[in-house]
Order: structure tokens, then C-alpha cells, then sequence
């Protein structure tokens, strides 16, 4: 039975490693406290897909950070700004890369291709000097196999590697990354010679970025690298993996033609155009990893479907090359369904989280060698009928809502200009605004009156107070701050997606339904399930009680529908354009009922806009104009006086700028810091940008408190390129994950340095 999964979640079904490594980070417990921990939730994992029959199971998955950092530490990338000397790199330079730590800022981290992952970005320039700092890969081989399962050892390819780094601070931006591939490729052997050494007899290279739009000389590196890498592979099978998207012909052409690479994986379920490549010509005598199970989402498989699918791959590739895989690593999705006692038995029979997609992949296996669980396969097309046909899953209302809005336009009747203008008489707010983005640190105290709430054990009033008083205290804290346009704090909020689906109609919610976002970061999404509309508003009550506590502008605050979206498990069976516009039409609800309510400031977050732009260049136009069209939507209806705000996470958005304005928002706030400023380089290439913008100046991922001087270096990096008149001041994203030991000094230097300089431009 040919059996595979790609990867595995880290964190534990119940977050164990999340909390292993704040505890270590927090000075609470010891590296050997992490590493028991980290022991523990390996060996599990593996013993999980040895019980299930898994065939090839995947090792060095594991990460306590992520696994393009793990990879840069294997080849000593360190920048010097680590003051790293050389040896096996342990968790002081390598949290430090991640994190940063009290004197040096950390590297960038920017999203894992088109998921809610978030990768360490590497710096690279032609004086780096690699070597061989880190043997993790080898030592969990050797763990696995001590404990009596043999692994296929999984390394992020080389080229992709360095197609996904950046040049180095100093190093000129057309540095040739590509030109650093034979300096790396030694490494990558020294690798190879050690896990061949201690037994391996499969490799697994992860080169996803076969499936974007490579040009000719960056698939040749494919090519040149597995060439140089024939030799030290021979004696070893070697499987290259691919996901998340089609692969173009080109390079699957380029792929299946590498030197010593006996297989291929293919992601199947979002790349159903592959199948036809495949078809049209699989080489002789290759395995072909079919990833027919998705490891994006948590439906349940359609496994007569997927049975189908592989019976006609079989007949191309020959019964023993084929083997059942998962589309992706399964890192993306929630861990175990038996951790949800809770979730309604109708949608959880639709479901299936990673352990339990682990056992469909082998049900998949062991009935394409004719040994088929009927009572399985029964079961599960009981399932899936029983999803198509439920009435709690088509809303006919809001269908016919949701497809008028094809084919027209929504934009708000003036221009930006003209509303700025109204804006500022209304709110008279000084040149360079403060702001934050939304939510402030969320106590252990504030946490237990949530947890208390939901579990009845206090009452609504005690839990109203309760909430009020936090609301109250992040109001005081801010005008001590003197920051121009405050916000609530979000003390309610468990999620900023969650929060919402909790309150809107055909979504449904996990107890343990956790996924790694970065670090030791986890989000819980929301399943959306059905047709969704908002039976009430959601965040008028707090909105309003906060405003009442001040005379300042108080934001709204809510997700927009894209990242709603994009940030949920969302259905399969019907085009993810028509679920955002349903969220659209709940979300312009509640903008124009905190409109009503007098609230002039709402922000409409967007977070996950670029996240879901498609890997291929030739699916972008489409994506852009349902997406940007659903936040249009959302506060079509509101007056030129009330100014709407968007705010925009880690991603490269200078390639989609032009939709960024075409969204139409008031005032837009966006991560800069972290990245090197990369946002800044659009501005300084001409396109104008008329709105209020907030390049972030302080990054928030970090506990490092950036100094006065610093921030006004920034703001005056961003003066150099953008109006003064449309610049706003803020942090590059929600303070929730910090202490307020740490919010309350970076606040404070952030007011001060535009205090600062609003004097100097004014007295200029």
C-alpha cells in the first residue's frame, strides 16, 4: 500500500509547543523543557501514521519556528547583525533571527506563498558564508528511526530556498539570488551523505515554487542543481514535491525531466489542470505522488471521487509507481476531530482534520489494492449527500442578494479628495495623526472573564462590566498617550475573524480547531458551512460604549469580508467569490448601523487581501476584481463625512497597488517596518497615491521597543515619498500578543516622534 503525507502540524492537538515555547521565551522553563516537549509531540506524530499503515512518512516537518528558518540556520545564513560565530546554531541565534531580540531587530516574515503561514524570509548577498550549522534534519531521521519508524527525511529544496530569500540590507535589490545556488549545493550534500549514512532511503526535496511563474532561467537552476546533486543521491530514492497551485507546462517539463529524481508529488486538488499534463506525459518508471487529499481544508474527501481519479492514474503510471498523497503538508489545517466533543454530529460527519485525513489517504491506498473498507467508503458518501441536501446550507434570500450584485459597480459617490476634505472639518485632526490598529493586549484577566462568559459562570452583567472596565482603561490609557484617533482595545474579541463568525449565520466553530499562523502565533478559523448573512449587529453595544467615553473619534472596528474569508475554512462547493459576496452584504449591515450609531471612524480590515491573490499571474485579474469589489461593497452607503479605514498585514503589496487604490478606502494603514520598508519603494516609483496612508512604524511582532529617534527616522523616510497632508502615524499592526510593560513606552515614543516632527514641519 503506497501511502504518503507531505507534513504534519507542529503545534500539538492542543497547542502543546505553543506553550512550551512562551514558557521558554518567558524565562519560565528551560531549552531541555522545549525540547521533552517538542520529543513528545514528534514521536506521537509518527507513531499516529506508522498505527494508521502510512508508508512514507514524512521527518524534519517538525519546527520550533518554521521550516525556511530551519533551513536557513542547516546552511548558517545567520545575518551578522546576530553576532553569530560559528557551531551547531542553538535557540538563542535562531529565536533571535526570528524574534529579534533587545538590540537587533528581527529578519522579515511575509506569507507562505498564498496560505495564513508565515515564513522567516532569508537575507542573502554574495559575502554570506554558508556552512553546515545545523543537523536537525539527520537527528529527528535518527530519532524516528530509533523509536522503530523509518522517515522520509523532508528538506526545502535549493532553488526555492533561494528563490524565496531577499538580498541582504546593503546588497544591491538586483543582486542575482540564483548566483549563490553552487555555494549552498555542498551543504545540501553534506546533508545528504549523513542522512544516506544513518539509513534514509527516500528524501523528500519541497520545491513549491515550481508552480509559479518561473522564468526560463530559473527553471533551469532546477535542472543545474539536481544535475550537481546526481552523485551524492545516488544509492537514495528522491521525491520533489510541489503544491498549492497547478504547475505550469513548462515546468512540468523541466520537473519531471531532473536528474537521480525517482518521483514527483503534485498537488491535485488545486491543481486539477494537472492531471492533463500528467496524462499527456508521465516519464516511464517514475513515481508519481498523487495528492488527492486536501491538505488546505477540512472537508471530509470525496473518496469515490478521489478513487476514480487514482484508478485513471493508475492505468498511466503503472500500479506500483502510484502512491495516495495529501495535496500539501497538512501544517494548514486543524489537528484531530476527536478534540471537538462539542461540534455539531451533522457538520462534523462533513469534516475531516489532519489525523483524520492521515486515514482517508490509507483508505485511498489500501482500496486501489482491491482491499477496500466498504463500511468506510459507505459512511462517507452517506456524508456527502447529507452536506449537499441539508437546508442548513442554502439560503435562497441570500443567494439571489449575493448574485445581484454580479456585473455592477459599488463605489461611493465622491472621490477620495472631496471626502478627505469633508473628513477633516469634522474630525480637525493635526498633520500626522496617531493611530493604532485596532486591539491591545489581551491580559490572562481579560481572558478568564471571556472563558468565564461562555461557559455561564458569570453573569451578562458581571461580564459587561467587566468588559467596559478594560474598554474604559485602553481609553484613558490613550489619551494620556495623547493618540489623535483612538480605538476600543477589542477586549470582547477572542478573534478578529472568529468574533465575527460567531455572531453571523452558516459558520461553525472549533474547540481545538487550531492552526500555526508563525512562531507560536495559532488562529482557530471559522468553518463556513452555508450561506451567510448577519441576523444582528455584532459590534455596535462596545462601539458606541467606547465612543461615550470620550471626545475623541473613536474607530469601529471590524474584519473585512475577504479576509473573513480567506482567514476561514471555506465551503467547497460553490465558487469562493459568491461566499465574499454574502460577507460583503453582512459586513455593509453593520458599517451602516455603527454609522447610525455615530461612529465617524470605521475600520474595515483587510488583512488578508493579498494573501489570497492566485500563484499564477493568469488568475490575478479576476481574484483582484471580486475581492476589491466585495470591500467596496461593505461601506458603499455611508456619507462623505464618515472616513473608512483598511488595514493590511505582511505580504508584498507593491505588485497589486493598483487595487489597493482602486479599493477606495479613506485612510489605508500597512506593515512596513519589518520588511525593510519595501512598501516605500512603490511610492518612490511614481504611483501617486491620493488617500491617507499609515506605513507602520514600529513592528509589533517583536518585544523590542523601538526608540524615538527611530520611529521619526521612519516617518521621515515615508515624508520623503508621501504627502504630509494624507501621512497617518501607527504601529504595523495589532498590539493583542503584546504586554502592555511593552505597548505603553513604544506608544509613547511613536506620539513623540510625531509630535517632534509636526513641530518641524511646522516651523518649515
Amino acid at each position: 500500500m503506497a501511502s504518503h503525507i507531505v507534513g504534519y502540524p507542529r503545534m500539538g492537538p492542543k497547542r502543546e509547543l505553543k506553550f512550551a515555547l512562551e514558557s521558554f521565551w518567558d524565562g519560565k522553563s528551560s531549552a531541555e523543557d522545549l525540547e521533552k516537549v517538542a520529543a513528545g509531540l514528534r514521536a506521537s506524530i509518527w507513531k499516529q501514521m506508522s498505527d494508521v499503515g502510512i508508508k512514507y512518512i514524512p521527518s524534519n516537518t517538525f519546527s520550533y519556528y518554521d521550516q525556511v528558518l530551519d533551513t536557513t540556520a542547516m546552511l548558517g545564513a545567520v545575518p551578522p547583525r546576530y553576532s553569530w560565530t560559528g557551531g551547531e546554531i542553538g535557540f538563542s541565534t535562531f529565536f533571535s533571527m526570528a524574534r529579534g531580540n533587545a538590540s537587533v531587530p528581527a529578519m522579515e516574515m511575509t506569507k507562505w506563498f498564498d496560505t495564513n503561514y508565515h515564513f522567516i524570509v532569508p537575507e542573502l548577498g554574495p559575502d554570506v558564508n554558508f556552512s553546515y550549522a545545523s543537523h536537525k534534519a539527520v537527528n529527528e531521521y535518527k530519532e524516528a528511526k530509533a523509536q522503530g519508524v523509518d522517515t522520509v527525511p523532508v528538506l526545502v529544496g535549493p532553488v526555492s530556498y533561494l528563490l524565496l530569500s531577499k538580498p541582504a540590507k546593503g546588497v544591491e535589490k538586483t543582486f542575482h539570488l540564483l548566483s549563490l545556488l553552487d555555494k549552498i549545493l555542498p551543504i545540501y550534500k553534506e546533508v545528504i551523505a549523513e542522512l544516506k549514512a544513518a539509513g534514509a532511503s527516500w528524501i523528500q526535496f519541497d520545491e513549491p515554487t515550481l508552480v509559479m511563474d518561473l522564468e526560463s532561467h530559473q527553471l533551469e537552476a532546477f535542472t543545474k542543481a539536481y544535475a550537481d546533486l546526481q552523485s551524492a543521491l545516488s544509492g537514495v530514492e528522491v521525491l520533489v514535491e510541489t503544491y498549492f497551485a497547478d504547475i505550469p507546462a513548462a515546468a512540468f517539463k523541466t520537473l519531471t525531466s531532473l536528474s537521480g529524481v525517482s518521483g514527483f508529488g503534485f498537488d491535485l486538488v488545486r491543481g486539477t489542470q494537472t492531471l492533463d499534463l500528467i496524462k499527456g506525459g508521465f516519464p516511464t518508471g517514475k513515481y508519481l505522488f498523487a495528492g488527492v487529499v486536501d491538505g488546505r481544508n477540512i472537508w471530509a474527501n470525496d473518496l469515490d471521487a478521489s478513487l476514480s481519479t487514482l484508478q485513471s492514474l493508475e492505468s498511466i503510471v503503472g500500479k506500483d509507481k502510484l502512491v495516495v498523497s495529501t495535496s500539501c503538508s497538512l501544517l494548514h489545517t486543524a489537528v484531530d476531530l476527536v478534540n471537538e466533543p462539542k461540534l455539531d454530529q451533522e457538520i462534523k460527519s462533513w469534516l475531516a482534520f489532519a489525523a483524520q485525513k492521515v486515514v482517508e489517504v490509507n483508505a485511498l491506498a489500501k482500496a486501489l489494492t482491491g482491499h477496500k473498507d466498504e463500511a468506510y467508503f459507505s459512511a462517507n458518501a452517506t456524508a456527502q449527500a447529507s452536506r449537499k441536501s441539508s437546508p442548513r446550507v442554502n439560503n435562497e434570500a441570500v443567494q439571489k442578494a449575493a448574485a445581484a450584485l454580479k456585473g455592477s459597480d459599488h463605489r461611493r459617490a465622491t472621490d477620495v479628495s472631496s471626502r478627505l476634505d469633508a473628513q477633516q472639518k469634522k474630525l480637525n485632526l493635526p498633520i500626522l495623526p496617531t493611530t493604532t490598529i485596532g486591539s491591545f493586549p489581551q491580559t490572562v484577566e481579560l481572558r478568564r472573564v471571556r472563558r468565564e462568559y461562555k461557559a455561564k459562570k458569570i453573569s451578562e452583567e458581571d461580564y459587561d462590566k467587566a468588559i467596559k472596565e478594560e474598554i474604559n482603561k485602553v481609553v484613558k490609557l490613550q489619551e494620556e498617550l495623547d493618540i489623535d484617533v483612538l480605538v476600543h482595545g477589542e477586549p470582547e474579541r477572542n478573534d478578529m475573524v472568529e468574533y465575527f463568525g460567531e455572531q453571523l449565520s452558516g459558520f461553525a466553530f472549533t474547540a481545538n480547531g487550531w492552526v500555526q499562523s508563525y512562531g507560536s502565533r495559532c488562529v482557530k478559523p471559522p468553518i463556513i458551512y452555508g450561506d451567510v448573512s448577519r441576523p444582528n449587529p455584532m459590534t455596535v453595544y462596545w462601539s458606541s460604549a467606547a465612543q461615550s467615553m470620550t471626545k475623541r473619534p473613536m474607530k469601529g472596528m471590524l474584519t473585512g469580508p475577504v479576509t473573513i474569508l480567506n482567514w476561514s475554512f471555506v465551503r467547497n462547493d460553490q465558487p469562493r467569490s459568491e461566499t465574499c459576496y454574502q460577507i460583503a452584504l453582512a459586513i455593509k449591515d453593520e458599517v451602516e448601523d455603527l454609522e447610525k450609531a455615530g461612529i465617524t471612524v470605521i475600520q474595515i480590515d483587510e488583512a488578508a487581501l493579498r494573501e489570497g491573490l492566485p500563484l499564477r499571474k493568469s488568475e490575478h485579474a479576476f481574484y483582484l476584481d471580486w475581492a476589491v469589489h466585495s470591500f467596496r461593497i461593505t461601506n458603499v452607503g455611508v456619507q462623505d463625512t464618515t472616513q473608512i479605514h483598511t488595514h493590511m498585514c505582511y505580504s508584498n503589496f507593491n505588485d497589486i497597488i493598483q487595487s489597493i487604490i482602486n479599493m477606495d478606502a479613506d485612510v489605508i494603514t500597512i506593515e512596513n517596518s519589518r520588511s525593510d520598508e519595501k512598501l516605500l519603494s512603490v511610492f518612490r516609483e511614481g504611483v501617486k497615491y491620493g488617500a491617507g496612508i499609515g506605513p507602520g512604524v514600529y513592528d509589533i511582532h517583536s518585544p523590542r521597543i523601538p526608540s524615538t529617534d527611530e520611529i521619526a527616522d521612519r516617518i521621515n523616510k515615508m515624508l520623503a515619498v508621501l504627502e504630509t497632508n494624507i501621512l497617518w502615524v501607527n504601529p504595523d499592526c495589532g498590539l493583542k500578543t503584546r504586554k502592555y510593560g511593552e505597548v505603553k513606552p513604544a506608544l509613547e515614543n511613536m506620539v513623540s516622534a510625531a509630535k517632534i516632527l509636526r513641530t518641524k514641519l511646522g516651523s518649515a
